[in-house]
């Protein structure tokens, strides 16, 4: 078992390169921040391109978790891990206790959680060969699928949205465009149609589509992310991999809200300013998908899944408060978010911790 560790300041505080030949492991562990304590983010199993590739990834992820729980109000920092792989093909019970033994010997720096190819089953067996674990199965003590509040908390950033927009809070009729309905995405269907909005669905997996239709029939079903966002859709909800929000979409997107559960939905800086130029109102990802992380959170204390979503509720006057500072200061959402974490991480700094 090897690890390359290197700083990477002013931005991350950590990062860590793992690997173990005998189970095929590669990964690598962000830490981004520690200021308001230890740092919490799932594990992205993932077949990247690249060692490269996989870094920018994880970078990318563990700075928005330290933004994500500073504005959860969590007294937790920010990290991300990524293994490199096919999680269909190369995920074993050996390469994630292997994985398990790494996060261990961060020494409760990092805890780890499910993201994109991971799941509570997997995480129950990284918790054989470590402490620091959450979105563990509720037979042994966890919360369970986080994708549950995920996808609350993404429709109270939704409702939030709308009353900025629109006056109302009420989603009644409105056409929501989700992209990719897998693991969170479902449930936000799930959670819209209850609100009596219309749904329009993508995915690359048919099986996912297929799912969703299996329990909506009324939801329509359009072939990809182009053509759902050239659609009459009064929200876009990227609920996918990163980067959907891009030179290609943001001129075409008709919708008046994005709205979404992926991470990392710019493609890069300047996004928000096309998104603003055009009038379209953009809810910063970190802010409105932090139910999920909440979640896993409450796991740390005993979780009590009614506790964790009166928290993931307060989603709402989180995302009005960043929109209205938005306002006020002139610039996108997206930047009034940023603002308003570093503004909460700086106020959490000791002087000790402020001059390291």
């Amino acid at each position: 078992m090897t690890a390359r560790v290197f700083t990477t300041k002013p931005w991350h505080e950590q990062v860590v390169f793992c690997h173990d030949e005998p189970s095929g492991l590669t990964a690598i562990i962000g830490i981004y921040s520690t200021t308001l304590g230890p740092a919490l983010g799932g594990t992205r199993f993932y077949p990247f391109e690249s060692e490269d590739a996989a870094l920018a990834d994880v970078l990318n992820l563990s700075k928005g978790m330290a933004y994500k729980t500073a504005l959860a109000g969590l007294p937790l920092g920010g990290g991300k891990a990524v293994i490199i792989g096919d999680p269909a093909t190369d995920k074993t019970p050996e390469l994630l206790r292997a994985y398990g033994r790494y996060v261990q010997s961060l020494g409760g720096r990092y805890i780890t959680a499910c993201d994109v190819g991971t799941f509570v089953a997997d995480m129950d067996i990284v918790a054989t060969e470590c402490d620091y674990v959450t979105g563990r199965s509720q037979e042994h003590g966890g919360a369970g699928d986080s994708s549950i509040l995920t996808a609350y908390g993404t429709l109270r950033g939704m409702q939030a949205c709308a009353e900025h927009r629109w006056g109302s809070s009420s989603l009644r009729g409105r056409t929501v465009g989700i992209s990719g309905v897998g693991k969170v995405g479902h449930l936000l269907v799930d959670d819209l149609i209850e609100q009596g909005a219309h749904v329009v669905i993508t995915d690359v997996k048919e099986r996912a589509v297929e799912r969703v239709q299996r329990n909506h029939p009324e939801v329509h079903v359009v072939p990809d992310t182009a053509t759902l966002i050239r659609s009459d859709i009064d929200v876009f909800a990227p609920c996918a991999l990163g980067g959907a929000l891009n030179d290609d979409s943001v001129p075409v997107l008709r919708a008046s809200i994005v709205c979404g559960a992926a991470n990392n939905q710019l493609a890069h800086p300047g996004v928000e300013q096309d998104l603003a130029a055009r009038g379209i109102l953009y809810a910063p990802d970190y802010v409105v998908n932090s139910g999920g992380v909440i979640q896993v959170a409450d796991e740390l204390h005993g979780f009590n899944f009614n506790r964790a979503k009166d928290l993931a509720s307060k989603i709402f006057s989180t995302t009005k408060e960043v929109l209205e500072l938005a306002d006020t200061e002139g610039v996108p959402p997206a930047t009034a978010a940023d603002r308003l974490a570093e503004r909460r991480m700086a106020a959490a700094r000791t002087p000790a911790t402020a001059a390291s």
